[in-house]
């Protein structure tokens, strides 16, 4: 089946790709050149921009389809004179801007009917509040008292709880349920999420687990993006709080209480436990699990599968299960490999 794709590009021009992200274009002759797509160096599609930044795909250059390419200055003159330059210190990021130049509806989940305004199959409570410039899609519920704020979308079936309050140029993905929150601007929730719903509290006993009420709110800041199918609890008697610019994967959990500080980045399938506390520009890759009331200090780094079970300082790396220094990850396990390699020492033989 031929299927043009679901994304189409708004044609730019070199120089404004330039101007946007801040490259140099290698020839000046370049600066009305349009560009009309974008694709992988190795298989850019004909009229593209295209971008090199990991050094193994330099090998490329000279067959690519393409008809612009960023790259650092360095690889600048790899390139045959067909293809047309934009010089940048990161690549990777310049052609991020452009991307969303070229396709300014994937920036953020497309809407599902297509519809514009608030649609006559949403359900809006006669007390909301709605900005102008919002759309509303069918399905959607608004509850009393929420308030939606301009340039915002509310994606079919998504449903905005009693109170709740929406910043301004937001989406909430189709199926996302959103209660008992405060959501800044410029944020993406996906799919599926769950924000707001009861954290897991109980007061354990021989006679039964007695439900603790959660009577905290969640507080997501400004510029925050979060995965489909996340879930964020709601704090137990303080707030929930996800910090400016974090960015968040499909499929984690965030326990009540949990506080992240801004440019925290959380992996798919990561779990934090209830009152953990992530410092600035953390990062927690994907399954690690952190238990509750320990701190993470800025820009740690949290491996991939790792267990937290202490305070991380700033700036360390973990790996492991239970969760070590990355060296002492790396030196112990270099050590196990020599002790089952043949002909070495195997653990409880004698000696």
């Amino acid at each position: 089946m031929n299927h043009p794709g679901f994304f189409f590009a708004k044609p730019v021009t070199l120089s404004q790709v330039a101007e946007a992200t801040g490259a140099t274009l290698k020839d000046n002759s370049s600066a009305e050149v349009v560009v009309a797509a974008a694709g992988p160096i190795e298989a850019a599609p004909e009229g593209s921009l295209s971008f090199v930044e990991n050094r193994r795909y330099v090998k490329h250059a000279r067959d690519t389809a393409a008809l612009a390419v960023l790259c650092a200055p360095e690889d600048a003159d790899k390139f045959p004179a067909r293809v047309h330059v934009l010089m940048h210190e990161q690549p990777y990021r310049a052609y991020a801007l452009a991307l969303g130049m070229l396709f300014p509806a994937a920036l953020r989940p497309a809407p599902v009917t297509g519809e514009t305004g608030v649609s006559p199959a949403a359900t809006i409570s006669e007390t909301a509040k709605i900005e102008r410039d919002v759309i509303v899609e069918a399905g959607a519920v608004i509850g009393t008292d929420a308030a939606i704020g301009a340039g915002s979308h509310v994606l079919a079936g998504a449903v905005i709880g009693t109170g709740v309050q929406i910043g301004r140029n937001t989406t909430i993905g189709a199926k996302a349920i959103v209660q008992c929150a405060f959501v800044g601007d410029n944020v993406i929730i996906h799919p599926g999420v769950a924000v707001g719903q009861d954290g897991f509290g109980f007061a354990m006993g021989a006679g039964g687990h007695l439900k603790v009420p959660q009577i905290g709110r969640v507080i997501i800041q400004d510029n925050v993006e979060i995965g489909a199918n996340t879930t964020i609890d709601r704090g137990s008697n303080r707030d929930t709080v996800i910090g400016e610019g974090t960015k968040i994967d499909n499929l984690v959990q965030i326990g009540h209480n949990v506080v992240t500080g801004r440019h925290c980045v959380i992996v798919s399938m990561a779990g934090i436990s209830g009152s953990a506390t992530l410092g600035d520009y953390v990062v927690v890759a994907g399954q690690a699990g952190i238990v509750g009331h320990v701190t993470i200090g800025d820009g740690a780094q949290v491996g991939g599968g790792a267990g937290v079970h202490t305070n991380i300082k700033p700036g360390e790396k973990v790996m492991g299960y239970p969760s070590m220094d990355v060296r002492s990850w790396m030196k112990m396990n270099m050590l196990l490999k020599r002790m089952i390699a043949p002909g070495g020492r195997k653990g409880g033989d004698e000696a």
